[in-house]
């Protein structure tokens, strides 16, 4: 498993992870047919021609699933048991087809489960970053981890 086990994350530990991922028209007209989604601001180019931004932009559910997707094969693959919850999700700028997304990774905390022998749960803080250094998402995530075997 390339996913790391609770005893082996360490408060501060950092993750700039490799992968990046250009965000297509495609991946953002998918995810909005996928989820219900008609805001003319993710689909319709002449309506967003007329906004604050000129273009449309990346529907921010996507964006925020891409940057904890990107995180997984660091941290979590394999060895995670869920999340248990994310926090403090912002968007601090838009993201629009063509960008190229980076991903940082910071453990905030980890606590030994209370109710579930053998198992922890490790906060993660992640940043996304567009080719321009923009921050454009950040969300604090809660999970449940896997201890190593005994």
């Amino acid at each position: 498993m390339a996913g790391l086990y609770y005893e082996e994350f360490t408060i501060g530990m950092e993750f700039r992870h490799p992968l990046t991922r250009t965000v297509t028209e495609m991946d953002n007209i998918l995810f909005c047919a996928m989820t219900h989604n008609p805001q003319p601001l993710h689909l319709d180019e002449e309506f967003s021609k007329k906004t604050q931004y000129g273009q449309r932009i990346v529907n921010s559910l996507f964006t925020l699933g891409l940057v904890i997707g990107v995180s997984v094969a660091d941290t979590t693959l394999g060895t995670t048991l869920g999340n248990l919850g994310m926090t403090d999700i912002r968007f601090k700028n838009p993201v629009f087809h063509g960008d190229t997304i980076r991903v940082l990774t910071r453990i905030k905390d980890k606590r030994v489960s209370k109710s579930r022998p053998g198992e922890g749960i490790v906060t993660f803080e992640h940043f996304g970053y567009n080719q321009r250094d923009e921050e454009i998402c950040y969300v604090m995530r809660t999970g449940l981890m896997k201890m190593k075997p005994a």
